[in-house]
């Protein structure tokens, strides 16, 4: 959508070739862009209007406005831009671009005229072309009063023309090749050009958010998770888009950072700090957004108030940092890095953003209109910020933290009882390999705490990862001490019962790798056991391999009817088959003979069902204590889970508004500016970029350069 403001209406009633001349063509030419027509056309006699495409969708919008009103048609060529207006073609060539970069914040392109007279053409933030303006404009009034207005919904463009004077160039193109300091040269070269400009106009457009983006917000909110927001849009449009995103609640209070030097910046800062370090001491609460703007934050970034300026941002609720510049965001993302032991994970969806994502622990990137840079530069690539409200990564936490622990128990349980009764054999060898590596698996990649339901439900259920609660120091020594208690356990009734050399009904003696295999079964069906204690995903076809499960449906794999049970099953078939095949090949012959003698024996079944059910009788006894009397929350959740008991807590909206007062949100000073999706630092010349189109060929695809 495209908004006018009453500069360009007046160019309207005045005539279609005004529109040409002074908005829609440095609105056309300024743009990268590609016109895509049907058929070739000869640009002597008409022009055929076609949509344009850019990497911008906001290019896009405008042009593709402009063509919609049969006003203007543009179509590039590698040194000149053509427009139409009534079948009436006319040629403007670009002479030069001054490109954008995060420091200058505008565009400018010197443009010769179909007169031949020649003209800078500059578009960039409200707040660098008003400094550029000459005295005396007539507009400036009524734009700032529409910006305004656009502030409410959109983000916007300030356009500005100037005559070029005849002096020459402060630079020649050899110097700049010898320059070392190339880039501050043009820079200074483009300042001298971009000054005593007439304001022609104001561009916007609508800044719609994505499906079920505030949704997604409120829900990372409450899973404890700070959400800054780092944008180019002015304040007022970021704080808009802040309250429909409920970043910012009416109940909030704004700290509005909006200062024209370091000193003011760091005297407003310092008493803020101590106002609400005093409130807090005090027992006053409240929910604070900082909103810091672009100018500001330079300074708040500065070395010597960066820390200040970031136990501020760390005491409020939600930070907004607006009309900031792609370097800054990246400076922002380090600064907490670099001071705070959190993860950091940045989203962004335009080329402005990859500085920022590629700073962060985790970069995601959206994939849209803007374009794919960003999807491109970082980590994750998806396509709806809506995505990221499944915090499934609970669930992994949860999953690795058991594997770990239950796999240092494992091993310790069956190597201390070796190491206590010394015994050895070759089904030793698959006890990582085959009997135990279906309940690890299962446990690892299956196994849920809770439902993705109620995850959804509880959002604060995903902070159980933040606080590190399953795997900590006092957990591992746990696990462990577990498991060397359970292997004293074995010890003991290997040397009660054993005492003296068993003897057998049959009148055999029993000997060492009679009850060296006893134990070892023993063990792996304490080891079992103590799997689906700890399993939370324990479910009917666990055993018997049934379709549903007691407390969610639908699971997605069948392996768990083999899990627990089918690895002791699949042994206690695998030993008499390895005593029969291992001595008739020569090796492991100590196992002859001995699965009978095992079989007919009922201190076997004795050992090999007490021993376990006192192994594992403290564990189940433990685990009852701690969910009965001192529950973590997920243990509540478990149980909500178990016997579907609704939700009866009133929603959170309407009781804040039924209790709180409703707060103004503060008006902001006149400050603005504007984030363009363009690369800088040398990556890809824009001046190179807009000569590489051609557009008056059936092929619109870049002639290379």
């Amino acid at each position: 959508m495209l908004l006018l403001t009453s500069s360009l209406v007046v160019c309207l009633q005045q005539s279609q070739r005004c529109v040409c001349d002074r908005f829609v063509v440095p609105t056309s030419s300024l743009h990268r862009f590609t016109s895509h027509s049907q058929r070739q056309a000869s640009f002597v006699n008409t022009i055929i209007s076609a949509p344009a495409s850019s990497r911008s969708s906001s290019t896009t919008s405008i042009l593709n406005s402009s063509s919609e009103q049969n006003q203007v048609l543009p179509t590039r060529k590698p040194r000149s831009v053509f427009f139409s207006i009534n079948n009436a073609p006319a040629e403007y060539g670009i002479l030069n671009v001054c490109e954008f970069n995060s420091t200058r914040k505008r565009m400018s392109m010197i443009v010769r005229m179909p007169s031949g007279s020649i003209k800078v053409s500059c578009k960039g933030a409200d707040t660098v072309i008003l400094e550029r303006l000459a005295k005396a404009q007539q507009y400036t009034e009524k734009t700032l009063i529409h910006l305004e207005a656009y502030a409410l919904f959109a983000s916007h463009t300030a356009m500005s023309q100037r005559p070029n004077t005849s002096s020459g160039p402060p630079y020649t193109s050899k110097q700049l090749q010898r320059s070392n300091g190339r880039a501050d040269a043009l820079d200074s070269a483009a300042e001298l050009i971009e000054k005593d400009m007439f304001l022609l106009g104001a561009t916007a457009i609508e800044d719609k958010l994505q499906d079920g983006v505030p949704d997604t917000i409120h829900k990372l909110q409450m899973a404890a998770i700070k959400i800054w927001v780092l944008t180019g849009d002015r304040q007022e449009t970021a704080i808009n888009i802040g309250m429909s995103c409920r970043l910012i609640s009416e109940s909030m209070n704004l700290v509005i950072v909006n200062e024209d030097n370091s000193r003011d910046t760091a005297d407003f800062i310092q008493k803020r700090l101590s106002a609400i370090k005093h409130q807090r001491s005090s027992g006053g609460l409240e929910d604070l957004a900082l909103v810091i703007d672009g100018k500001s934050l330079g300074f708040a970034l500065e070395k010597e108030l960066s820390k200040s300026f970031l136990e501020l941002a760390l005491m409020c609720r939600t930070v907004i940092c607006c009309r900031v510049s792609p370097l800054q965001k990246a400076l922002v993302v380090k600064l907490v890095k670099k001071n705070q032991k959190t993860i950091l994970l940045a989203i962004g969806d335009g080329a402005n953003d990859v500085s920022m994502i590629q700073a962060a622990h985790v970069g995601v990137g959206i994939s849209g209109a803007e374009g794919l840079q960003a999807a491109r530069s970082a980590d994750v690539a998806i396509s709806q910020f809506r995505f990221l409200k499944k915090v499934h990564c609970a669930w992994s936490y949860q999953r690795l933290s058991k594997l770990i622990l239950y796999s240092f128990y494992k091993n310790i349980t069956l190597y201390m009882t070796q190491f206590w009764i010394a015994y050895e054999s070759w089904t030793i060898s698959f006890y990582n390999v085959i009997f135990t590596v279906l309940p690890s698996l299962i446990i690892g990649v299956f196994d849920q705490f809770v439902s993705a339901r109620i995850l959804d439900r509880y959002p604060q259920l995903y902070a159980l990862g933040q606080k590190n609660v399953f795997l900590t120091k006092k957990a591992f020594w746990l696990w462990v001490g577990n498991a060397l208690y359970h292997s004293l356990i074995f010890f003991t009734f290997a040397v009660i019962l054993f005492w003296g050399d068993l003897k057998q009904a049959t009148g055999l003696h029993s000997r060492h790798w009679f009850w060296g295999a006893m134990l070892y079964l023993a063990v792996l069906l304490t080891v079992l056991g103590k799997a689906a204690l700890v399993s939370d995903l324990w479910t009917k076809y666990t055993v018997a391999g049934e379709r549903k499960s007691s407390s969610m449906n639908n699971h997605p794999t069948d392996i768990f009817s083999s899990a627990i049970p089918g690895s002791f099953v699949f042994n206690m078939l695998f030993l008499p088959l390895h005593a029969v095949v291992a001595p008739a090949i020569g090796f492991s012959t100590e196992y002859y003979g001995l699965v009978p003698r095992l079989w007919i024996d009922a201190v076997f079944y004795f050992v090999l069902i007490l021993v376990p059910v006192v192994c594992l009788t403290r564990d189940f006894i433990r685990k009852y204590y701690r969910r009965t009397y001192i529950p973590l929350p997920y243990h509540i959740a478990q149980e909500l889970q178990k016997y579907n008991i609704p939700d009866y807590r009133p929603h959170q909206e309407q009781f804040k508004k039924a209790i709180k007062k409703v707060r103004a949100v503060q008006r902001m000073r006149q400050n603005r500016g504007f984030a363009f999706s363009q690369t800088e630092n040398g990556r890809q010349d824009q001046a190179k970029l807009i000569r590489a189109y051609d557009t008056s060929k059936s092929s619109t695809r870049p002639s290379g350069y």
